[in-house]
């Protein structure tokens, strides 16, 4: 692919112009045209993501529009935005698409556009390219507007939907520190007109230390929650802590039985917006299961989220004893009508290994 463009823009013959020109020295009429000139061979090999970066100034939209041509942005009316997406989508298509971007908040899919955070906004509003846009999705001004912790989190739960989905997409971006995050197979540096090639790397190293946090902790939390805020006073609460800061909350509470007498269960899960797509709910309740397992008890969950559901049904170290959709009553498993009005539990159960019983004491006490 080749690229050659040129901007030309009209000169200004006012006041001003001429008096801006003359005070700085600045030959206008050659600072009114821009080319950018330069090969770009991504029809020659298999990729999936992207990047063309530079400082702002660079001409990085005006490459991206020569490239791929013009991607007009999405409108944003619905009272929620879910009810943006194109109406022959699914709920199911849709849920799938913000959970594997990250924005897995659902309370947050029941707003309007206008009112969300940046950071939510910057995963919707990719959830819904990867279900609409044609190949490649463009993405201008990536991450621009967020947070860069919420852009390093998002840009690698982005690369992995858009791998897993095999769709290509390319961001178009200022910041250099997404740049192992969002681990492209190739960049585009507009500055220098420069291409290369990137091979896949390992994403930086994240520093997750898991351990009580007192019941209190549960504010922070609970406006992000899918259920009810309210969490059962007896919870036993722990957290996850990434780089330093506390990321991810699990509330467990003794489940009756009317077998056994050694089954918790997973009350509450959630993860902070901004930490959201890095998997640190799914690395506290692991060390939870293998903690308990390792005082002889057994570790429940019960998710209706979609996308925790699938999570927990790929993992090797949880299995499922309820499907979806069932009801478990008297020792019998029977499909749940509709008419029941239950929400779609599934139950899973920690089978992965236990750790050590001093370290799962001093853990879970």
């Amino acid at each position: 692919m080749k690229l050659d463009v040129t901007v030309r823009s009209k000169v200004s013959a006012s006041t001003r112009a001429r008096q801006v020109a003359s005070m700085f020295d600045c030959p206008a009429g050659d600072k009114c045209e821009l080319s950018w000139k330069a090969e770009v061979p991504i029809e020659t090999f298999d990729w999936n993501v992207g990047l063309i970066v530079g400082p702002s100034g660079s001409g990085k939209s005006t490459i991206a529009r020569a490239l791929f041509g013009d991607r007009p942005p999405a409108e944003w009316r619905a009272a929620s935005v879910i009810d943006d997406f194109a109406a022959p989508l699914t709920v199911q298509q849709i849920s799938e698409a913000c959970s594997s971007v990250g924005f897995n908040t659902i309370p947050a899919w029941l707003r309007p556009y206008a009112v969300l955070s940046n950071g939510e906004k910057f995963r919707v509003e990719v959830a819904r390219a990867m279900l609409e846009a044609p190949d490649p999705i463009v993405i201008d001004e990536f991450t621009s507007v967020v947070d860069r912790q919420v852009a390093q989190i998002g840009s690698h739960a982005v690369q992995k939907f858009v791998r897993r989905s095999n769709r290509r997409f390319v961001a178009v971006s200022c910041h250099y520190d997404i740049v192992d995050w969002l681990q492209p197979d190739w960049i585009l540096e507009a500055a220098t007109l420069s291409f290369q090639r990137r091979l896949l790397q390992q994403r930086p190293r994240l520093d997750v230390v898991i351990g009580r946090v007192p019941h209190a902790a549960w504010r922070l939390f609970a406006k992000y929650h899918y259920m009810t805020a309210r969490l059962h006073d007896g919870a036993r609460c722990f957290g996850a802590w990434a780089n330093g800061t506390l990321a991810a909350f699990a509330g467990l509470l003794h489940r009756p039985h009317p077998r056994v007498r050694d089954v918790m269960g997973v009350s509450r899960l959630v993860t902070l917006p901004d930490w959201q797509g890095m998997g640190l709910a799914m690395a506290l309740v692991d060390e939870l299961g293998a903690a308990y397992k390792a005082v002889g008890k057994r570790l429940h969950t019960y998710p209706a989220h979609p996308a925790l559901i699938r999570t927990f049904d790929k993992s090797k170290r949880w299995a499922m004893t309820k499907r979806p959709g069932q009801l478990v009553a008297g020792g019998r498993t029977g499909v749940v009508h509709a008419a029941a009005e239950a929400r779609p539990c599934a139950t899973f159960e920690y089978v992965g290994p236990a750790m050590g019983r001093d370290e799962a004491v001093a853990l879970i006490g």
